[in-house]
């Protein structure tokens, strides 16, 4: 097998940081080296020459593992920046009308491979997605993750009802066609599948029950979900089904919750639902630009945490705005000094990578620099852009220049990206 090393300041964490100053979470290397084999890290150290594996030189540049997207939605790529008051209103206006285009012959092959594009672009080596209803959406979604050898979770849409009737599916044909593509999909190549209940709005309690039948027979899925976004969505799930004790009590009802439960949003929570969340194992999901955009909310990061609650970060495109898990932790910051609590730069970092790694229950195969896990791997440059140069000569820390990528990065800071171990942003087309 050829055997490469990565040489470059390379940075990893090992646990979550508990402040700004705590050097024992993560690991930093002045002149590190990646040694890769087979799309996997076999050695990690300084560097020392090699004449054996080939050398990339990526110094002064800092490399870092893999990007994680929690959750988003690929099938709204092309509706990113649609105007609308509030989160109801842009479903109905945009995206389900968005979303039937899905069913058109070819569809979503293009923009799958748009959409990978964008997510190589920013950083991103996995992200959890929601596909449309149509199996052939979560076929296309897959075949491009095959394509890229990239580790990517997602699932077909379940919805049967508030929703127009061309992406509606029944609470059988929804439970039929997910347990197809698990079959087909679920544990092929690095693909993994999540079983998505888009939310309790648009299930009925027959589609709830089937889901609750799907995970219990393929307790190896994922579940993915939306809660607690919208106050006007609340009182409308409330009324859908007035005997569970709150939102979360719907999903806790049909014993959808659990440690593989990933839950987008979960910004107005109350006590009884916060500890439920912890003591399930569930996965709190924050979206910052998504809950901006559409005037959701503030997550209370802080109450959460410390309740126990496991916590992921996510773009939530096409809510959100941005693909970058830089802009996204930016408007993290932002969204938690409203909150009056603070989210350190090797928080943020921690978060988009070892953190929402272990929110996957992926610790040991994605999230972090080390042995064993696959070679899913980003480049970053803090002096990618003029602003962001002027500014690098000022830096005199590792926690300025975090803070520095993620306050002005973008995709232009992503020098390349490496997916189990192969260049991938510098093969894009156009590039």
């Amino acid at each position: 097998m050829s055997r490469t090393i990565l040489r470059g300041r390379v940075l990893t964490f090992v646990s979550e940081p508990q402040g700004v100053d705590d050097t024992a979470s993560y690991r930093y290397l002045e002149d590190g080296a990646i040694t890769i084999e087979d799309g996997k890290i076999i050695a990690v150290g300084d560097f020392v020459s090699d004449d054996i594996a080939e050398v990339i030189d990526h110094r002064p540049h800092l490399i870092l593992p893999g990007f994680i997207d929690m959750h988003l939605h690929y099938v709204q790529s092309q509706m990113i920046a649609s105007y609308a008051a509030s989160l109801l209103e842009w479903l109905n206006t945009y995206t389900f009308v968005e979303e039937q285009k899905f069913g058109q012959q070819g569809h979503a092959g293009a923009i799958s491979s748009a959409f990978f594009d964008e997510l190589i672009r920013n950083g991103t080596t996995t992200a959890v997605a929601y596909c449309s209803s149509h199996p052939q959406s979560v076929d296309a979604f897959f075949a491009e993750a095959e394509k890229r050898n990239m580790l990517m979770v997602g699932g077909k849409v379940m919805m049967d009802r508030n929703a127009p009737e061309a992406l509606c599916d029944t609470a059988q044909s929804g439970y039929d066609d997910t347990k197809m593509l698990i079959e087909r999909w679920h544990g092929r190549g690095r693909g993994l599948y999540a079983i998505s209940p888009r939310f309790a709005l648009t299930s009925t309690p027959e589609q709830l029950e089937a889901s609750q039948t799907l995970v219990a027979e393929h307790p190896d899925c994922y579940v993915q979900t939306h809660l607690s976004e919208n106050a006007a969505e609340i009182t409308y799930a409330m009324e859908l089904y007035p005997g569970s004790p709150d939102y979360t009590g719907i999903y806790e009802d049909y014993g959808l919750l659990g440690p593989k439960m990933l839950l987008g949003h979960c910004i107005h929570l109350n006590h009884r639902e916060t500890r439920v969340l912890a003591e399930t194992g569930s996965v709190a999901v924050f979206c910052p630009t998504s809950n901006l955009f559409l005037g959701s909310g503030l997550f209370d990061h802080e109450r959460l945490s410390k309740a126990g609650v496991r916590i992921g970060v996510a773009t939530d495109i096409g809510g959100g705005t941005s693909y970058s898990m830089l802009r996204t932790l930016d408007e993290g910051y932002k969204v938690l000094q409203l909150r009056g609590q603070r989210l350190t730069p090797l928080n943020s970092f921690y978060m988009m990578t070892l953190g929402n790694a272990r929110s996957l229950s992926l610790e040991g195969t994605i999230g972090a620099i080390a042995p064993g896990n696959a070679a899913d791997l980003v480049v970053l440059n803090a002096g990618a852009t003029p602003a962001m140069a002027l500014r690098l000569a000022t830096v005199t820390s590792l926690v300025e220049e975090l803070f520095l990528l993620q306050t002005l990065g973008d995709d232009r800071a992503i020098a390349e990206v490496y997916v189990a171990g192969a260049r991938a942003k510098s093969t894009l087309g156009g590039l």
